[in-house]
């Protein structure tokens, strides 16, 4: 760390319920020109999480341009590539509308291979479903070579074939019937909440690949909604302040 600000006593340091220890030390007004000349030899950062959020404060900035205040940050974190881990974005249907759900199996079946298996996915390509107590394996078909490379991941081919047209989900952002569970909960999850009745079906996921993502935005794409969950969260509560 620049100037051996992490040798100091730290502003916070303690585990959170969730078992996650944060460290947080405060860089000295000497050292922040270091950190700026070293963050201008990276050649790029990518939103891996919270473009939308980011989108938003940007056009919150320009829209009130004129009326003061600072309005030019926000708080941000950064991770190397190299030491990310995208988790699973699971989803889990509150109901199977007109299907029951052998029907729903069977149409599943006439669109994608399925066969019985575990809860979580080997890898991409692969959906692993949780139906009435029981865990199938989904092969999902390939998209076309020619379609972008949003529409080739598996959250895509999932939405596009299976939860649009078979379970009429909409749009997952607003659609009261979807619901969303983050990778580092488990298939435990899923089952508790297919077993309990607050949902019909889970649909467990292969993870989005970091080099997934960085092609996609290269290309000047956005990843789909809910198409990726990070572990742990930071406490932004311990930086946040008001001005």
């Amino acid at each position: 760390m620049v100037n051996g600000t992490t040798s100091g006593t730290p502003l916070f340091d303690f585990v959170a319920p969730d078992g996650v220890t944060h460290t947080v030390w405060r860089v000295a007004d000497e050292a922040v020109q270091g950190l700026i000349d070293a963050f201008g030899h990276v050649p790029a950062l990518y939103i891996a999480d919270g473009h939308h959020r980011a989108a938003s404060a940007a056009r919150a900035r320009f829209a009130g341009a004129d009326q003061g205040g600072n309005r030019d940050r926000f708080l941000a974190v950064a991770f190397p590539g190299n030491q990310t881990q995208i988790l699973a974005y699971n989803r889990v249907v509150r109901d199977l509308g007109p299907h029951t759900p052998e029907a729903l199996l069977a149409a599943i079946g006439a669109r994608h291979a399925v066969r019985p298996g575990g809860g979580t996915p080997d890898g991409p390509g692969l959906v692993c479903i949780y139906l009435a107590g029981t865990w199938y394996t989904v092969t999902l078909s390939p998209a076309p070579e020619d379609a972008p490379r949003t529409a080739r991941l598996d959250v895509s081919r999932l939405q596009d074939t299976v939860l649009g047209p078979l379970l009429g989900i909409g749009d997952v952002r607003t659609d009261t019937r979807i619901d969303f569970v983050g990778g580092a909960r488990g298939t435990s999850e899923l089952e508790r909440l297919v077993d309990s009745g607050r949902a019909a079906v889970a649909f467990s996921m292969y993870p989005v690949g970091v080099d997934q993502l960085i092609d996609i935005s290269d290309d000047g794409g956005i990843m789909p909604p809910k198409s990726t969950w990070f572990e742990p969260k930071l406490r932004d509560g311990l930086l946040s302040h008001l001005l």
